[in-house]
C-alpha cells in the first residue's frame, strides 16, 4: 500500500519547556489504513496529531527533530495551508471548530479560505453531507444539532479538503452513546468507500478494537508498540502498566488464561470472544457457578425503613418552547444509596436534575428533601443537603488558592471562622489536597480540580452528592480517581448520585441504576437487573459492558442462569480443565 505519512525520528520540546513530548518516534501511516493511538493522559498523542498536520512546530514553535512527509510533503519545508489539502483534523469538542450559522456554510468556510471555485464548492457540499449521512441538513443552524451531529459536521468540513488522511483527536468522548456510535460508523465508512487513512485518539477500546486495523501504543512520548488490535489489547498486562483499560472481552479471557486455560491470542472484541465460547461449548470445556461474592450490588432491590432522602412526586416539566422534558415521573431514594441515572441526550437526566437543585421549578408535581419542598428552600438551605459537581469543574471554582476555594461558602452559611477553619481541614484531608492547599486552583490538573470541588462540597457536610458526567473525557485513570472519591464519599455515609454514559465502570460502584428515556423513567433496578435489560438498554441507545453479552451467552447455552456484569464474574465461572 502507498504510504500516506512518513515520521522519521520525530521528537519535539514545546517552547519553554525542558520536557520532550515525543521521543523519537518513526511510524509509517498508509492508504486507507485506519490507525488507532492509545496513552494514558500526557503520553503525546495530541501533540502527534498536530505534528501530522504541521501545526506543531509551524505554529506553536519549539524544537522539532526528525521528519514528517505528507503525501510526499516534508511538514517543515510546506505552509500548513498546504498540508490542509492532504490532511484533515477534528478535535476533541466540535463546538470549537463550528463558527458558521448553517451546515452548509461551514463546510464552504475552510474551501473559500482555499480559493476553490463556487462551483466545485457546490460540488462537493452534497457529496460530503451524503458520506457523514446529513442529507437535508443544509440549511439548518449547527447549533441545532446533537452532538453526534455536529461531530459528523466537523468530519464533513474536513473532508471537503477531499485530504488523503483524516485525524481525529477523541472524536468520541464529549459525546452520549449514540453520537459515539455515529461517529464510529460514519469513520469506518469513509475508509470504506473513499479509501481515506484514518488516525483516530481514543480510549474507547472495545471500538478501537473492533474497527482499527492497527493500534500505535504511546507511552511519555515513545512509541511502545505498534501492531494488530488483537496484538496490543491481547497484551493486557501490558495495558495496565501504561494505565489504559483494556476491552472487557481481553480483561475476561486473560483472567480466564491465568487460571492455566490456554489462549492463542487471546480474543479481544465481542465476536471473537463468543466464538471461543462456541468453541469451548463443543468440546465440553466446564463451566463452574460464578463468584458473585465481593460485588458491591445485588439481584434483589434492598428494603429501607426509614423515609426517602429525596422523593420525586408526579413531577412534570414543560419548556417555553413547549417541549415536555419531564412527563410525570416519581421516585424515591434512600439515605446512602449509590444510585446510577443514565439516558441518552434529551431523555430528561438534567432537567431532573435541576429540579433536585431548584434550578427548575415544576410544571406540576413536587421535589421534597427529606420532609422538605426543595421550591421553599433558599440555595443556601438546599446547597447544605445537596451538593453539586459539574461535568467541567473549571465552571465551578473562582478563587485564589485551594483552601480559599473550599472554605469560601462556609461563612455564608453561619460558620463561626474556627469552625470555617475546622471543616476546611477536614475537608482537604479527606480529598488529598492538603499539601496542595496554597496552590492556585487552575494550576493543579484536571482531576486535582476536579477534587477541589468535591472537597469545597463536603465542607458544607451535604447529605447527597451529585456527580454529573464525571467520566466525560478523562481517561481511564482519570475517570477511576473520580470514581474512587465517589466510593469514598458513599462509605462516609453520603448518598451519590452519578449521571454517566459509561456503564462499563458503574459495576463496582453503583447499586441501583434509572434508565430515563424522552422525559420518563423506562427502569428503575439493582444495577445487575438493570445491565441484562439489554433491549431496553440499546432502545436508548446504550450499550451494557461486553460481560453482559459474554454472559447472556453462556445462559442461552446450559440450563443455569448467569448475570455476570464485570469480566471479573465471568472469568470466575472457568476452571482449568
Amino acid at each position: 500500500m502507498e504510504a500516506i505519512a512518513v515520521l522519521d525520528k520525530v521528537s519535539y520540546i514545546y517552547p519553554n519547556s525542558k520536557e520532550t513530548v515525543l521521543q523519537d518516534i518513526s511510524l509509517t501511516i498508509h492508504q486507507g489504513e485506519f490507525l488507532g493511538i492509545i496513552g494514558a493522559t500526557g503520553a503525546g498523542k495530541t501533540t502527534l496529531c498536530l505534528a501530522l498536520t504541521g501545526i506543531v512546530p509551524q505554529f506553536y514553535g519549539g524544537r522539532f527533530f526528525g521528519k514528517i512527509a505528507i503525501a510526499g510533503l516534508d511538514s517543515l519545508d510546506h505552509p500548513v495551508s498546504e498540508l490542509a489539502r492532504h490532511v484533515g483534523i477534528v478535535f476533541e469538542d466540535p463546538e470549537v471548530q463550528i463558527t458558521a450559522t448553517s451546515v452548509e456554510n461551514e463546510i464552504a468556510f475552510a474551501l473559500e479560505n482555499l480559493c476553490v471555485p463556487r462551483e466545485e464548492i457546490l460540488r462537493r457540499i452534497p457529496s460530503v453531507l451524503k458520506s457523514v449521512r446529513l442529507e437535508g441538513f443544509e440549511k439548518k443552524n449547527p447549533q441545532d444539532l446533537s452532538g453526534g451531529q455536529k461531530q459528523r459536521l466537523a468530519i464533513a468540513a474536513a473532508l471537503a479538503l477531499q485530504p488523503d488522511l483524516l485525524i481525529l483527536d477523541e472524536p468520541t468522548s464529549q459525546l452520549d452513546p449514540i453520537g459515539s456510535q455515529e461517529v464510529f460508523a460514519t469513520v469506518r465508512e469513509l475508509k470504506e468507500n473513499l479509501g481515506v487513512a484514518i488516525v483516530m485518539v481514543s480510549h474507547a477500546a472495545e471500538e478501537m478494537a473492533e474497527f482499527c486495523d492497527r493500534i500505535a501504543l504511546l507511552s511519555e512520548g515513545k512509541l511502545l508498540a505498534i501492531g494488530t488490535p488483537s496484538e496490543i489489547y491481547g497484551q493486557v498486562d501490558l495495558l495496565h502498566q501504561n494505565k489504559l483499560r483494556p476491552p472487557e472481552v481481553a480483561q475476561a479471557f486473560s483472567q480466564i488464561q491465568q487460571k492455566g486455560i490456554e489462549l492463542d491470542p487471546i480474543p479481544v472484541t465481542l465476536a471473537s470472544g463468543l466464538a471461543v465460547l462456541g468453541q469451548w461449548r463443543s468440546q465440553g470445556h466446564r463451566i463452574i457457578s460464578p463468584n458473585l461474592s465481593n460485588s458491591p450490588n445485588s439481584s434483589d432491590q434492598p428494603k429501607f425503613s426509614k423515609p426517602p432522602i429525596l422523593s420525586v412526586k408526579n413531577l412534570q416539566h414543560t419548556y417555553a418552547d413547549g417541549m415536555e422534558a419531564i412527563k410525570n415521573i416519581s421516585l424515591d431514594i434512600q439515605e446512602g444509596e449509590y444510585v446510577l441515572i443514565v439516558g441518552q441526550n434529551g431523555a430528561g437526566k438534567s432537567t431532573l436534575v435541576k429540579h433536585f437543585l431548584n434550578l427548575l421549578k415544576p410544571t406540576s408535581g413536587q421535589v421534597f428533601v427529606g420532609d422538605r419542598d426543595t421550591c421553599k428552600l433558599s440555595v443556601s438551605e438546599l446547597a447544605q443537603s445537596i451538593g453539586y459537581l459539574a461535568q467541567n469543574p473549571d465552571n465551578q471554582i473562582f478563587n485564589t488558592s485551594v483552601e480559599k476555594e473550599v472554605s469560601f461558602a462556609l461563612p455564608f452559611l453561619g460558620y463561626a471562622p474556627e469552625a470555617v477553619k475546622q471543616e476546611t481541614a477536614r475537608s482537604l484531608q479527606a480529598m488529598g489536597l492538603w499539601e496542595n492547599r496554597h496552590a492556585h486552583p487552575l494550576s493543579l490538573p484536571k482531576g486535582e480540580r476536579g477534587r477541589i470541588v468535591i472537597a469545597a462540597l463536603l465542607a458544607m457536610n451535604p447529605d447527597i452528592i451529585i456527580f454529573d458526567e464525571p467520566t466525560t473525557g478523562q481517561d481511564y485513570q482519570g475517570a477511576s480517581s473520580i470514581l474512587e472519591v465517589s466510593r469514598q464519599l458513599h462509605q462516609m455515609g453520603k448518598t451519590v448520585i452519578v449521571i454517566t454514559h459509561h456503564l462499563y465502570l458503574m459495576p463496582d460502584y453503583a447499586d441501583r441504576a434509572i434508565v430515563m428515556g424522552k422525559g420518563t423513567i423506562l427502569l428503575d433496578a439493582p444495577l445487575r437487573q438493570a445491565y441484562h435489560q439489554v433491549d431496553l438498554l440499546e432502545s436508548t441507545y446504550l450499550t451494557p459492558p461486553q460481560s453482559v453479552f459474554l454472559s447472556q451467552y453462556l445462559s442461552k447455552t446450559s440450563d443455569r442462569s448467569y448475570p455476570l456484569i464485570t469480566p471479573t464474574e465471568f472469568a470466575s465461572c472457568f476452571a482449568a480443565l
